[in-house]
């Protein structure tokens, strides 16, 4: 069996989200990462109370909770990597780390706008939501095309490793999920 980590990009409604969206114009403004296929829990920076965005962090997301569940449709796109064991081991080991070390991170402010525009600058202990999923995902081993502090939602969509496997509403992927699972244990 192949080991696999899945990328969530989506769009929430908040207003801090419908910002991003005017200025980025692009379909999708947050990214979330997890090394669990059913999705029982994903990993970002962002903020840690559903009502306000700061203070954001290091935090664990849960589809129907928090900012995910406030709303009635979140378009999303979820994406597949795979990885080799030791990469899958380094991806669990980065979670950990950051699961340990969570007082030690913070949201990072300024990228939001470095990110916007394009500008490299990586701060130590800071992170968007995308620089954080770029960075687990070269610090596990995959390969990417630009440095991590440059990662936007979007360009996590168009990583050659990643392959889209649901496109629509998150609050529905479950539902996918567990169809497409019946689907192939029928056949």
């Amino acid at each position: 069996m192949q080991d696999c980590i899945y990328i969530c990009l989506c769009q929430t409604g908040t207003r801090v989200a419908k910002a991003i969206k005017f200025f980025t114009k692009k379909p999708y403004n947050h990214a979330s990462v997890t090394g669990d296929p059913t999705f029982s829990v994903m990993y970002s920076f962002c903020r840690s109370y559903k009502h306000s965005p700061l203070p954001a962090t290091f935090n664990h997301e849960v589809i129907g909770s928090g900012v995910l569940g406030m709303y009635d449709e979140i378009p999303c796109e979820i994406y597949e990597i795979r990885l080799t064991a030791e990469q899958k081991k380094r991806f669990e080991e980065m979670i950990r780390h950051f699961q340990e070390n969570r007082s030690s991170y913070s949201y990072n402010l300024i990228g939001m706008w470095t990110v916007l525009l394009q500008i490299g600058l990586e701060r130590k202990r800071k992170f968007v939501c995308s620089q954080f999923v770029a960075h687990v995902l070269h610090e596990s081993g995959v390969e990417l095309a630009k440095s991590e502090s440059l990662y936007r939602p979007e360009d996590l969509r168009h990583l050659p490793s990643a392959k889209l496997v649901y496109r629509g509403d998150l609050n529905c992927y479950q539902a996918h999920r567990n169809a497409a699972s019946y689907h192939l244990q029928g056949a």
